[in-house]
């Protein structure tokens, strides 16, 4: 696979950068935000060091008939209100939604929960994730920053994709543009333990699935369509018919893996519906709505709990790096 080919798949948002010294005795975490925002060709002030472009809408949560059966949690008991957020992958502020770099795709629902706390879902539009740990994350990035001025062949991130192959099954992944937000599929690369009000647990991943099915761009179609293509029409689908996903978990079986992201269970696991989420509603001015707002998968409520998931535990350090510095914008 072409470097170039390679870079269009993993959160690389600019092919000319400038190459900072990190510092390693930062925490794992701060260094991966260190490196996305160099791949950005950042810091861009006021946005997110990945998954910077997005848009935000508002509807609510219908739970299943058997959701409570798997989760005590209160939002699978009783309608809920929702805001969701859309984005592209890379802290590029303005990349175009069909561009190559923009993917994965990113969904983030909050949950506003009766007692005034809420609790977040984070999901991505590829099943899998390029690594099991932070550091293997961070030594991805690394490995595609360090390639930028590189001559040796193999590249080092080729290099690292010839020594870790669950990165480079995902960069393999095809991610094909969308037709909408609303028909793009979303998963949970992490798992979490359900436990019912009689105290039974399962531990399931989540994904996403639109109501109106998954339909994607031609490639002729995806090189004509406009930068922000995907967040104009969400808005518009939303305000004119509204938008539904069911919200589904795959459950695992005994022996399958749920601490590792990079894992993907095979597809006859069962999956229980847990309910509908309905869009029917745009957030004004949403760049600066979302600008305070840190969405988080360990904010959890009675009901859920995190896996042990290295990928999972780290993630909320590494967006508190990235929010801390978007708000001191």
């Amino acid at each position: 696979m072409q470097l170039r080919a390679i870079i269009a798949v993993i959160f690389a948002g600019s092919l000319t950068m400038t190459h900072p010294v990190l510092a390693e005795d930062k925490p794992v975490t701060e260094q991966v935000v260190d490196t996305l925002t160099t791949l950005s060709g950042g810091p861009h002030a006021g946005y997110r060091a990945n998954h910077a472009k997005g848009i935000m809408v508002e509807g609510s949560f219908t739970p299943s008939a058997q959701a409570a059966s798997i989760s005590q949690a209160v939002h699978f008991q009783k309608p809920t209100p929702v805001l969701v957020r859309f984005s592209d992958a890379t802290g590029v502020p303005n990349i175009p939604d069909a561009n190559g770099n923009a993917f994965p795709k990113g969904i983030a629902i909050r949950f506003q929960l009766p007692d005034g706390t809420a609790t977040d879902i984070v999901s991505i539009s590829v099943n899998g994730f390029p690594a099991a740990t932070p550091e293997d994350f961070l030594g991805l990035l690394n490995a595609v920053r360090d390639s930028q001025a590189s001559t040796a062949k193999p590249s080092p991130v080729e290099q690292f994709l010839g020594t870790h192959p669950a990165a480079l099954k995902f960069v393999s992944t095809p991610k094909p543009a969308p037709e909408s937000f609303a028909t793009q599929p979303f998963f949970g690369v992490n798992a979490f333990q359900f436990s019912n009000a009689g105290g039974k647990k399962v531990y399931g991943r989540y994904q996403i699935v639109p109501v109106s099915g998954a339909r994607y761009l031609t490639q002729q179609a995806a090189d004509k369509a406009a930068p922000d293509y995907l967040m104009k029409e969400i808005v518009e689908r939303v305000q004119t018919k509204g938008v539904q996903y069911k919200l589904l978990l795959q459950l695992a079986e005994q022996g399958d893996d749920v601490n590792n992201a990079t894992v993907v269970w095979p597809d006859s696991r069962q999956l229980v519906e847990l309910g509908t989420l309905t869009l029917n509603k745009a957030v004004a001015d949403s760049q600066t709505a979302e600008k305070p707002i840190m969405f988080n998968p360990l904010q959890l409520t009675e009901g859920i709990a995190p896996s042990q998931d290295p990928i999972l535990l780290a993630r909320p350090a590494a967006y508190a790096v990235s929010f801390g510095r978007r708000l001191a914008k």
